[in-house]
């Protein structure tokens, strides 16, 4: 009787410690410390955006992955630019060049039409037979199937030309704007085993992303939870200032805010032409970002706040290490 009364005492005690247990927050490991980075430290890819998409973005990038000042590129298939570039990554195959895919041809006079062309996706452009400029357009006039078929016409378009690309990421946030379009970008990405730019969808990280107009459901936080690739913990983008010291200061701000983690921070650094001026209106921040990360001075900040550099290569090979599957071929 009273042995019988102890074994109850415990198994109440047991299923109120499981109960107790269950209400505590769960600490999982961040994606560093998953890849075998060390605790408690922000892992942080410099990315630049848009690359390809005119000569002065080129110039930029090649500068300043030659210096080691970013860790990451991304290259724009469609555009003008996008063969001079990729000729040199295939002359630099150990940079992380990846794909920045685009759905959208946003400036005023200077246009791109899809890779695939223009009769297999014809939602996906304007009267003008160019990519719609508004993400919206995008959203509304493209079908997933064509999405799709233009995300691995770009990625093709490297792989044929002997670039694998380190990644892909998207343009303008297109492919994260419908539900069906993301499944499409993860659905290429792990077909290629090439990782695509995922942010893992903690409390935190959702709320920010929801107040930047992101469509997050349920639905697709648990799409994106089944995606097998690496993610990152965070991502975010340098922020405009008002004169060159401003903007290096607000960029200062941001990295003391990153938490422990994979983190990826982007910006478009270009070399500040009349050409640049015509395209685009935020040439004085590009011009501004190449000037910023060659600066000793962000060089010597880093150093303070000891932070750790990777990019998306470094990435895959920690993964693929400890993900072993098959026999490592792929597209």
């Amino acid at each position: 009787m009273l042995i019988a009364s102890l074994r109850r005492v415990r198994v109440v005690l047991f299923f109120g410690f499981l109960s107790a247990m269950a209400c505590l927050p769960v600490r999982g490991e961040t994606w560093a410390e998953k890849l075998g980075y060390p605790s408690g430290k922000r892992v942080l890819i410099l990315h630049a955006d848009d690359i390809g998409m005119c000569y002065e973005a080129n110039q930029a990038a090649k500068a300043y992955l030659t210096a080691g000042h970013i860790q990451s590129a991304a290259l724009m298939a469609p555009c003008p630019w996008y063969n001079e570039m990729a000729d040199w990554y295939k002359e630099h195959p150990d940079f992380d060049v990846g794909m920045h895919l685009a759905m959208n041809s946003e400036w005023k006079w200077y246009r791109w039409g899809p890779v695939a062309g223009r009769d297999k996706v014809p939602g996906m452009v304007d009267k003008e037979g160019f990519l719609w400029r508004g993400v919206i357009d995008t959203a509304s006039h493209a079908k997933p199937e064509e999405i799709e078929a233009e995300i691995r016409a770009q990625v093709d378009r490297a792989i044929a030309k002997g670039t694998r690309p380190g990644h892909i990421d998207t343009h303008m946030g297109t492919l994260y704007a419908r539900l069906d379009f993301t499944k499409a970008y993860l659905k290429v990405a792990e077909e290629y085993h090439i990782p695509a730019m995922v942010v893992e969808q903690s409390p935190a990280v959702t709320e920010k992303f929801k107040k930047q107009g992101y469509p997050i459901t349920e639905e697709s936080i648990k799409v994106l939870a089944a995606y097998k690739l690496p993610k990152l913990d965070d991502f975010n983008s340098t922020t405009e200032g008002k004169t060159y010291e401003d903007k290096k200061e607000k960029f200062f701000a941001l990295v003391r805010s990153l938490s422990p983690g994979l983190n990826e921070i982007i910006f478009h650094p270009s070399v500040l032409s009349e050409t640049l001026k015509a395209i685009t209106g935020t040439w004085q921040q590009r011009a501004w970002e190449a000037q910023m990360f060659a600066d000793p001075e962000v060089h010597a900040f880093f150093e303070r706040e000891g932070v750790l550099f990777t990019n998306w290569k470094e990435i895959m090979t920690r993964f693929d290490a400890k993900n072993p599957v098959g026999d490592g071929k792929s597209p």
